[in-house]
């Protein structure tokens, strides 16, 4: 009689498409009002919503949670 395997824990498939874990085991995000729209923005607003962005450290611990197999 063998012991039975723990069941796998499943990935949260939305946080997974919106976070990333960094090497360091920081949280990455994407800014947000960036995906469209962008013609009634200005150029300064685009600019600043071009690249990704950190979560909160208070925030990052709900985020790894729903990322089990995340990187550190």
């Amino acid at each position: 009689m063998s012991a039975l395997p723990m069941p796998k824990m499943k990935t949260n498939r939305a946080a997974a498409k919106r976070f990333k874990i960094t090497g360091t085991g920081r949280v990455r995000r994407p800014k947000q009002n960036g995906q469209h729209g962008m013609i009634g923005k200005s150029r300064k607003l685009t600019r600043r919503h071009r690249d990704n962005d950190m979560v909160a450290p208070s925030f990052e611990y709900r985020v790894k949670v729903l990322l089990p197999y995340g990187t550190k």
